[in-house]
C-alpha cells in the first residue's frame, strides 16, 4: 500500500509539473534537451518535465526603456546633454531569445551611437529645434538593427536637450530681449490702433454733426417756406374776402387816406411817401363827393 501511495503521489507531481499556464500577452520559449522546441502561448500548455524547460518568458506588450542621458558634442563644438526614451515591442520571441543576448541593452547602445552621429552633424540651434528629426533618424537606425532581433520600435522621444549653463543663460537673456521687443511692438501697435480708432470716431462724429446741422437747416428752410406760403395764402384769402364784400377802388382809396393821416400824426419830422400817394391825394376830391353823398 505504501508503494501505491508513492506511485500516486509521483503521478500527481508529474502531472502538476507537466502543466504550464501562460498569462495573456505573454509567451514562453521552450527548449527540449537544450534546443529550441516551441513557443507556449497564453492558456493551458502541456510540458514534459526534465526533458523540456522554459528558457525565457517574453512580454508582448509595448514596453519602454530610458536611455541614460548622453553628453554629445554638436558640429559647432557645443556640449549638450540629451535624454531619450524608446518604446518597443517584441514581435518575434524566438529571434529576441537567440538573435541577441540582451535586446534592451542593444536598443540603448544603438540609440546612443546613432544620437552621437546625428548630433555631430547639427549645430546647436538645429539640435534644439530638431527634436522630431533626431527622433525620426534614431528610429530609422533602430528599425534596421532590431528587425533581426524580433523587436519592433514603436516610438522614439527626445525628452530633454540641455546646453551648458553659460549658453543657457545667454539663451535666456536673448529670449527675454525678444519678449521685450515683442512687447514694445505690441504696445506700439496698440497705440497706433487707438489713434486710428480715435481719428475714425472723431471723423464719424463730425460727419454726424454736419448731417445733423444740414438736416436742421433743411427743416428751418422748409419751415420758413411754409410760413411764407401760409402768409401768402392768408393774404390771398383776405383779398378774396374783400372782393366778395364789394369793396371798390374808392373804398380802397379812402382806406389809404386814413393810413396817411395816421402816419402824419406820428412823431416823425419827415415822411417819405410812395409814388402811389400822389394818386391817393389826387383822389381826395372823389372821397369828398363820396362823403357828401353818404350824408344825403
Amino acid at each position: 500500500m505504501t508503494t501505491s501511495l508513492i506511485i500516486l503521489a509521483s503521478v500527481i507531481v508529474l502531472m502538476a509539473l507537466s502543466i504550464r499556464i501562460i498569462q495573456q500577452q505573454k509567451v514562453a520559449v521552450v527548449e527540449r534537451l537544450g534546443k529550441f522546441q516551441r513557443l507556449m502561448h497564453p492558456g493551458l500548455n502541456l510540458f514534459i518535465p526534465i526533458v523540456d524547460r522554459v528558457r525565457v518568458y517574453h512580454d508582448l506588450r509595448i514596453q519602454q526603456t530610458n536611455v541614460p542621458p548622453q553628453s554629445v558634442i554638436t558640429r559647432d563644438n557645443v556640449q549638450v546633454l540629451i535624454d531619450t526614451i524608446v518604446f518597443y515591442q517584441v514581435v518575434g520571441p524566438e529571434q529576441a531569445t537567440y538573435g541577441i543576448f540582451d535586446y534592451v541593452l542593444g536598443v540603448r547602445n544603438i540609440t546612443t551611437a546613432t544620437m552621437r552621429q546625428i548630433i555631430g552633424n547639427l549645430e546647436l540651434d538645429e539640435t534644439l529645434s530638431g527634436r522630431e528629426r533626431i527622433s525620426a533618424e534614431i528610429r530609422t537606425a533602430l528599425d534596421e538593427a532590431t528587425e533581426k532581433w524580433g523587436v519592433r520600435i514603436e516610438r522614439v522621444e527626445v525628452i530633454d536637450i540641455k546646453p551648458p549653463v553659460d549658453i543657457q543663460e545667454a539663451m535666456d537673456k536673448q529670449m527675454k530681449a525678444e519678449r521685450n521687443r515683442r512687447a514694445i511692438i505690441l504696445e506700439a501697435e496698440a497705440a497706433k490702433q487707438d489713434m486710428i480708432l480715435r481719428a475714425e470716431g472723431d471723423k464719424a462724429s463730425k460727419v454726424l454733426r454736419a448731417e445733423g446741422e444740414r438736416a436742421s437747416a433743411e427743416l428751418h428752410a422748409l419751415g420758413q417756406a411754409r410760413a411764407i406760403i401760409d402768409v401768402a395764402e392768408a393774404e390771398k384769402t383776405r383779398i378774396k374776402l374783400l372782393m366778395e364784400a364789394g369793396l371798390d377802388d374808392r373804398v380802397l382809396t379812402y382806406k389809404s387816406f386814413e393810413a396817411l393821416e395816421k402816419i402824419a400824426m406820428g412823431p416823425a419830422n419827415k415822411i417819405f411817401l410812395p409814388t402811389t400817394a400822389v394818386e391817393t391825394l389826387g383822389n381826395i376830391g372823389a372821397i369828398g363827393d363820396m362823403l357828401k353823398s353818404s350824408k344825403n
